[in-house]
């Protein structure tokens, strides 16, 4: 059983909030969980806290999430702890830029190859990387960018 390091506290508005929120439903799994797992550790709850074991039983989380949740609780506060981590950046930079995307609506409005009455989405994207504005482009991505442009 993990040492209490971390202390819930809760004042009698952030109960109801949360007592609101859990009878309510409507908001994510993950943010109910951790308000009942708030309530129960409170120590102002009026049968007293629980311990981690009880609550991760009640919860059916393991105990180190029940850790992990007072932890964000004493350090940042409730609604950091029932809200979702935002990232700072995403997990991968976008492939296509508004340079490229330029770059092919331009190539669109150029005339078409000689033989070829029109633009297909799989020469434009050929031609793009050909012209080494991009290593590999789909189709399905030139036709997106045309789309936007609609």
């Amino acid at each position: 059983m993990k040492k209490r390091d971390y202390i819930v506290s809760l004042n009698a508005e952030q109960q109801e909030e949360l007592k609101r929120m859990c009878s309510q439903g409507k908001s994510t799994a993950r943010a109910l969980r951790r308000a009942q797992i708030l309530l129960w550790a409170d120590e102002n709850r009026p049968g007293g806290k629980l311990s981690d074991v009880e609550i991760a039983e009640r919860s059916n989380v393991h105990t180190n999430t029940v850790h992990l949740v007072r932890k964000r609780f004493a350090e940042q506060g409730l609604q950091a702890t029932l809200e979702r981590k935002k990232r700072l950046t995403p997990p991968n930079p976008p492939k296509v830029t508004g340079e490229l995307e330029a770059q092919i609506i331009a190539l669109s409005c150029s005339p078409p190859p000689e033989g070829k009455s029109r633009w297909s989405l799989r020469m434009l994207a050929d031609k793009a990387v050909e012209l080494n504005y991009i290593e590999s482009l789909s189709y399905d991505t030139v036709d997106k960018i045309l789309k936007k442009r609609a």
